[in-house]
């Protein structure tokens, strides 16, 4: 370490973020001529040229391209050491943190979690962000602050938490003929159903299950959401399939039963980027939901 300076990392974390000499000199406070140096430094010291020019733009090469979340890391866990210790006052704490859920979390949720965050630190602002697909790069690039769901992509360096475990149920009106009656795969196969998917999927886990017993059942609506499904289902003949914890109040004077096929439980996480790992404010938001969801669970 004696002969490595640390203010080389620095750099080359800010180059591999602007991905341009001039603005990484700016951002440093160095001249132009002192951050080319400096890129030559780097070059020396990784055998590679780092940033290449493509037309008018410069371009990292594949070698920084896979080294830029690990220095971005690195450079975080130096400020995190070096940084002054502040402690947290969640009295005066005014900050808002953006939770990318799904429609149907933040239906069932939201308030619960709100007035939790509210009872201790009440300037604290929660922005409940859009889910429009599974996709890591919103947390990779500090765009938002947790994703609360079900983990559906392989992103090794997010950190997870498991908030409670969830299963599928079936769902119709109370006027509906599977109100009545045994139920059997069969019979639950026969009548039509609606599918939950925001990729416009209409097969999944359940059809999987159904065809080990030689079944098919048949999807006639596809929508984006479980309150979308639940809202079908309410006036039509048409059986929901969504999971229960979730969906509790939503289902509230409609007929439930559980799936006469075998399904998976589903797991619901809180996740996010190592950069929020040692954040006091961060800290304390993760536990506070933690908690949140533990006393709902010892209330069951």
């Amino acid at each position: 370490m004696a002969t490595r300076d640390l203010n080389l990392l620095l750099a080359l974390d800010v180059l591999l973020h602007e991905s341009s000499v001039t603005a990484a000199a700016e951002r440093l406070h160095l001249s132009p001529s002192a951050m080319s140096r400096t890129l030559t430094r780097l070059r020396t010291l990784l055998d590679d040229p780092i940033l290449v020019r493509a037309g008018q733009t410069m371009v990292p090469t594949p070698r920084a391209a896979e080294l830029r979340e690990r220095v971005r890391q690195l450079v975080e866990e130096v400020d995190a050491v070096l940084g002054e210790a502040v402690p947290l006052d969640l009295g005066t704490l005014a900050r808002t943190f953006t939770i990318r859920a799904n429609e149907g979390f933040i239906e069932a949720f939201g308030a619960q979690l709100l007035q939790a965050v509210l009872a201790a630190a009440p300037h604290v602002k929660l922005y409940f962000a859009p889910k429009a697909g599974k996709d890591v790069t919103a947390l990779r690039e500090n765009q938002i602050d947790l994703e609360i769901g079900v983990m559906g992509y392989n992103a090794p360096e997010l950190r997870v938490q498991t908030l409670f475990r969830d299963r599928f149920v079936g769902v119709v009106r109370h006027a509906h003929p599977l109100a009545s009656g045994a139920l059997s795969s069969e019979r639950y196969a026969s009548f039509r159903h609606i599918s939950v998917s925001r990729r416009g999927l209409s097969n999944g886990p359940i059809d999987a299950a159904l065809q080990a017993q030689g079944l098919t059942r048949e999807v006639v609506a596809i929508v984006p959401s479980f309150p979308a499904a639940l809202a079908m289902s309410r006036v039509t003949d048409l059986v929901a399939n969504v999971p229960e914890r979730q969906t509790e109040r939503a289902r509230e004077g409609m007929f439930t039963f559980a799936l006469p096929v075998p399904t998976e439980p589903v797991v619901v996480a809180q996740m996010w980027h190592p950069r929020s790992e040692r954040d006091p404010a961060h800290r304390w938001l993760r536990s506070c939901i933690k908690q949140a969801f533990d006393q709902d669970a010892a209330l069951r």
